[in-house]
């Protein structure tokens, strides 16, 4: 087979795309929260171009650099221990807003070990399952190796806690043991296994309880627990088919809380209306169908595996925050990927699509 002189245009236009939607909307969400807070409306726009103008770089290497360089032990084990350091870490580090998820150097830079969490954990199964799919039925000598670095990532980012985060890297992992051919029944055993947990995280931790009453009944308690789902309600509903307008939105003014992160789709939908909403979503959309054509395509297993898990991580993430967004399922703390204010989550993105990208030059 003749190989590509360059890579899949379509998937590089669509990330370029997202990522340029993110600048614009980060600055019109943050910029009189930031001018209120830290003097200047350009405080989170321009670390967020920061991390982008970085993340396109490591990108752009990542492209030229042959993607089985990571096909090995040497990479596969250090990147499972450094990852794993990082996550423990955050609990010697001092809590931020009750919770144990960042690496802060001084008030420039933090790191969220959790978003590093997601690719090395593809990459690991990328690497172990390859040559396992003869043997994926074995149970004992296939499926609990391949789960069990995923086991230990989702309870470290459990303990942070990041229930969202850790629900991204179990559906993940579900999605590339079920592509290895792993059988249903072994699904359902995970899930019975992990219901009663879920059961406790959810309904018996008191604020994630009222998280789900909320999702039920917002208007139960509309400036409590209810209030995040109903601004964002409000905010979609205000921008109608057309939108406000760049800059017009009314309910990230202080209504709406974290517009320019986990609410920005809301900001979305009413400065660009369901025109521009759906635009964001026919992109994402774009960028799913490309990546799983290029994991259909790969003639090396490793290949295919890695596609998959990077396009279907960006992916569950966006229909997340999304369905977040619109009331679809309880209140999660997941970024929009790409256009979210957060620069690890970006930088991490944005290398993983390079790694994308750079397989895609292997196929037809």
């Amino acid at each position: 087979m003749a190989k590509r002189v360059g890579v899949d245009k379509w998937i590089f236009g669509v990330t370029l795309l997202l990522v340029l939607i993110g600048l614009l909307m980060v600055f019109s969400a943050s910029a009189v929260m930031a001018k209120e807070r830290y003097g200047s409306p350009y405080t989170f726009v321009s670390k967020q171009a920061a991390w982008a103008v970085l993340g396109l770089l490591t990108m752009t290497l990542l492209m030229q650099m042959d993607y089985r360089r990571l096909n090995r032990p040497a990479v596969v084990f250090p990147a499972v221990a450094f990852t794993t350091l990082l996550l423990l870490s955050v609990f010697l580090l001092r809590n931020s807003h009750n919770t144990h998820r960042w690496i802060r150097f001084g008030s420039f830079f933090s790191l969220q070990p959790s978003e590093i969490a997601k690719p090395v954990l593809v990459l690991f199964l990328a690497w172990f399952l390859q040559d396992q799919l003869t043997t994926i039925h074995d149970w004992r000598g296939t499926l609990v190796p391949a789960a069990l670095p995923s086991l230990l990532f989702i309870l470290l980012i459990l303990q942070e806690p990041d229930l969202g985060t850790a629900m991204v890297c179990a559906a993940v992992t579900a999605l590339m043991l079920y592509l290895a051919g792993a059988e249903l029944k072994y699904f359902g055993c995970a899930a019975l296994a992990a219901a009663p947990l879920l059961y406790v995280l959810l309904f018996r931790v008191p604020w994630r309880r009222a998280r789900m009453m909320a999702f039920m009944n917002p208007e139960a308690d509309p400036q409590g627990s209810g209030f995040h789902t109903i601004q964002s309600l409000i905010a979609v509903g205000a921008g109608g088919i057309h939108g406000l307008g760049f800059m017009e939105g009314r309910q990230k003014l202080f209504y709406l809380p974290q517009p320019h992160t986990d609410f920005i789709f809301a900001n979305i939908a009413e400065e660009l209306g369901l025109i521009g909403s759906l635009a964001v979503v026919a992109l994402f959309v774009a960028l799913g169908l490309r990546g799983m054509r290029a994991a259909n395509l790969s003639k090396d297993v490793f290949a295919r595996f890695l596609a998959f898990g990077i396009t279907a991580t960006i992916l569950i993430q966006a229909f997340f925050n999304i369905s977040v967004v619109l009331a679809l399922v309880p209140t999660k703390g997941i970024t929009l990927p790409f256009i979210s204010s957060g620069g690890t989550s970006l930088f991490i993105t944005l290398a993983s699509v390079g790694v994308l990208l750079n397989l895609t030059r292997e196929i037809d």
